[in-house]
C-alpha cells in the first residue's frame, strides 16, 4: 500500500479486512498481515477460520500467480515473509487446539553433497501456506535425517531436493532405505530441483516429481485430498 491508501484496518468490516489481509499478503506486507491477523481473533474469530480464510487463500493466489510468472521467486519469498507474520500470532493457538485442520506434516531437505536450498526453501513455503506443518531439514541430508525425521514426525509426505546432477542419484539411495524399512507404505514422496524431470522420478521409485513450487504445493495437496477420500473423509 502506498502511504495515500493508508487507512486503519479497525474500519473494514470482516469480508473488507479478509481480502485486505490477502491483499498486504500478496504485497508481502508483514505488519499489515500480523495486524489484520489480530484484529480478527480480537473480533471472535477462530484462528482455524482466520488461517482458512485469509492466510491459506491468500498464499494459494500468489501460488497461482507463481505458476503463471506473474510473480517471481524474489516476490514469492516476501509473501512467504507476510504469512509467517500471522502465523507467529496463529500458531500457539492452534497448537493448543482440540481441531487440528493441518493438511499434515511434509518432511523436506536438499539431499546429502547438496547445498543448495532457495528452491527447497520456496516449496516450503508454498506447502505451509496450503496448510501443511513443514519440517524443515536444510541442506546436505544424509539418509539417516530422512529417516530420523520420519520416526519423529510421521509425515505424511517427505520431499527430497538437489541441484546438482552428481546429487540426483542419492535421492534413490533415500528411497531404497525407505522401501527396506517398510516405510514407503505409510509415506508418499516428492522430489524436485532443476536438473529433474519426471522420468528420473520414475526410475528411482518416486511417485511425484514436482517441476516448480507451486505446482509441488499443489500436488502435495492433492495427495492429502485423495487419501481423505480414500479414507471416507470429505
Amino acid at each position: 500500500m502506498s502511504e495515500e491508501d493508508d487507512f486503519d484496518l479497525n474500519e473494514l468490516d470482516d469480508k473488507e479486512l479478509v481480502e485486505q489481509i490477502q491483499d498486504d499478503l500478496y504485497d508481502g506486507l508483514d505488519e499489515e498481515v500480523t495486524e489484520g491477523t489480530e484484529i480478527l481473533l480480537s473480533r471472535g474469530w477462530d484462528a482455524n477460520d482466520v488461517l482458512g480464510e485469509a492466510l491459506v487463500s491468500g498464499m494459494k493466489i500468489v501460488g497461482i500467480d507463481f505458476r503463471d510468472g506473474i510473480l517471481f521467486v524474489p516476490e514469492v519469498l516476501k509473501c512467504a515473509g507476510a504469512m509467517k507474520g500471522g502465523m507467529k500470532i496463529l500458531r500457539p493457538i492452534l497448537a493448543k487446539s482440540a481441531v487440528d485442520t493441518s493438511l499434515g506434516k511434509f518432511v523436506i531437505g536438499t539431499v546429502k553433497g547438496d547445498i543448495h536450498d532457495i528452491g527447497k526453501n520456496l516449496v516450503a513455503m508454498m506447502c505451509e501456506g496450503s496448510g501443511f506443518e513443514i519440517i524443515n531439514l536444510g541442506i546436505n541430508n544424509p539418509v539417516e535425517n530422512y529417516l530420523e525425521a520420519i520416526d519423529e514426525h510421521e509425515p505424511v509426505i517427505v520431499g527430497m531436493s538437489a541441484l546438482l546432477t552428481t546429487t540426483m542419484p542419492y535421492m534413490g539411495v533415500v528411497v531404497e532405505e525407505m522401501e527396506k524399512r517398510g516405510l514407503r507404505k505409510d509415506v508418499h514422496i516428492m522430489c524436485g530441483g532443476a536438473p529433474l524431470n519426471q522420468e528420473f522420478a520414475d526410475s528411482i521409485g518416486v511417485p511425484a516429481y514436482g517441476r516448480d513450487a507451486a505446482r509441488s504445493a499443489e500436488m502435495a495437496e492433492e495427495h492429502v485430498r485423495s487419501l481423505d477420500k480414500k479414507r471416507g473423509h470429505r
